[in-house]
Formats: C-alpha cells, structure tokens, sequence
C-alpha cells in the first residue's frame, strides 16, 4: 500500500486534532485558479476560497482568504490592518516567504504565522475549503477550526469582479 504524501499542513492539522477532511483532486494543464479547482472538487464556489499574501513593505505580511470567485480589495484589506496601503506579494516572493507555490498555498504551515484575514462571506457557510499545501490537495473544516489555527478574524475583504 501506497503512503500518500503528507503536507505540513495536513500534519499540522492532525498535531492539533482538528476535525477536517481532505480533498483531492487531478489537474490536467496549467489550471490551478479557484474556480477550475471548485469545479474539479465539485463544490460550489462560494464555499471554495484562495488564499493570498498582501504585503505592505519589508517583513510586513499578511495572509488573506477569500472565495475563490472574488477578488481581494486591497483598500479594505489595508484599512483592516491598519496600513496605509498594501499590494499583493509578488509571485517570485511567495515560495521564499511562505514554503508554498502558487495553487497550493495553505494557510496552516507556513513558514511563519502572519496575521490572517478571512473574508466575512464564509459566516454564511457551514464549512470552508482551503488549499491542503499542494496543488491537488484541499481541506474541508470549520470556520472557526480555520481561525484558531491562524489567530484569524474575519473582514469584508473581498469584491466582485464587477465592483
């Protein structure tokens, strides 16, 4: 029998005992955005969220999830921090600053514990899915197990493509 391949955030996840269910999935191509992912899980996609690092300058981080059918709102984010501004983190930057690649950035495992935003549209759901910390992998858990693994809170932080 085969061992699937642990992530550090499945591991953390288990080191805590929170209660979550993974996800897996096949990709074909280069389509790691949200959408193709919920799609491929075959959940909707406001219960499916992104994770994203804004930084607002040398060593300032933050970890920010929102649906994956939306778009961050760098301005509220900003003003929800406390920074005067706040630009997301360079895709270049996001391998040395969290351990994780693009379309697999986890909230649980990163190198460091940034201060961590959820969008306030997952109140209305009863679970959320996140990136498990590779691309293939999701996590199914409660809002409040999300929050109290990354001292989260929750903020409207997010618009529609249209806004």
């Amino acid at each position: 029998m085969v061992k699937k391949h642990k992530t550090n955030a499945v591991r953390i996840l288990e080191q805590q005992k929170i209660a979550f269910d993974l996800i897996e999935y096949e990709l074909s191509g280069d389509q790691v955005d949200g959408v193709t992912v919920a799609n491929k899980i075959g959940y909707p996609v406001f219960v499916v969220y992104k994770t994203l690092l804004v930084t607002a300058g040398p060593q300032k981080y933050f970890v920010c999830i929102i649906p994956v059918d939306k778009e961050l709102n760098l301005k509220e984010v900003a003003k929800v921090v406390g920074e005067k501004k706040v630009e997301l983190l360079p895709l270049k930057d996001l391998l040395p600053t969290t351990g994780y690649i693009r379309g697999g950035c986890s909230p649980f495992g990163m190198k460091k514990l940034f201060p961590t935003l959820v969008d306030a549209s997952a109140n209305n759901i009863d679970f959320i899915i996140v990136s498990g910390g590779k691309i293939g992998l999701q996590v199914k858990l409660a809002l409040s197990d999300l929050l109290k693994m990354t001292n989260g809170k929750v903020a409207v932080i997010s618009k529609s493509e249209n806004e």
